[in-house]
């Protein structure tokens, strides 16, 4: 199974983030323009939290809280769970499973190096499992 740094090699991308006194409605607008379900929220170079879809609307719309006035440090999830690039990608799936979450900022050296999603997980298993698949199939063919 790769690892976290191995899928970074191939699938460089640059990752959203917004500062915690961002509006929301700028959080959300970011993430409508990059197509993507979460942000992350960074004090300069620190991460300090992340921002998702499920936050927004299990803490501001529920709430009746407007997204041009709530500020992302307001509603962001604090307490973020993270991974580093020499763990599997398996370890990934298993992480976001326990935690109910669909996003993991990916850390090395007190820095983010990048954000795997829960789709992203899933490709690279698929991926992975044919492999398997297509060399098994070749070596009781062969």
């Amino acid at each position: 199974m790769k690892t976290i740094g191995q899928f970074l090699g191939e699938h460089a991308r640059s990752v959203c983030c917004v500062a915690p006194t961002s509006t929301v409605r700028e959080a959300l607008e970011l993430m409508a323009k990059e197509n993507i379900g979460a942000v992350l929220v960074q004090n300069g170079p620190v991460l300090v939290g992340i921002f998702s879809e499920r936050d927004y609307a299990r803490k501001v719309v529920l709430h009746g809280k407007t997204s041009g006035e709530a500020l992302v440090q307001e509603i962001m999830t604090a307490k973020v769970i993270t991974v580093t690039p020499e763990q599997h990608i398996d370890a990934c799936m298993q992480i976001m499973t326990e935690h109910h979450i669909r996003h993991l900022p990916i850390m090395g050296a007190n820095q983010v190096l990048g954000l795997i999603s829960i789709g992203d997980v899933v490709r690279e298993m698929m991926a992975q499992q044919k492999l398997i698949i297509d060399q098994l199939h070749s070596y009781i063919s062969g």
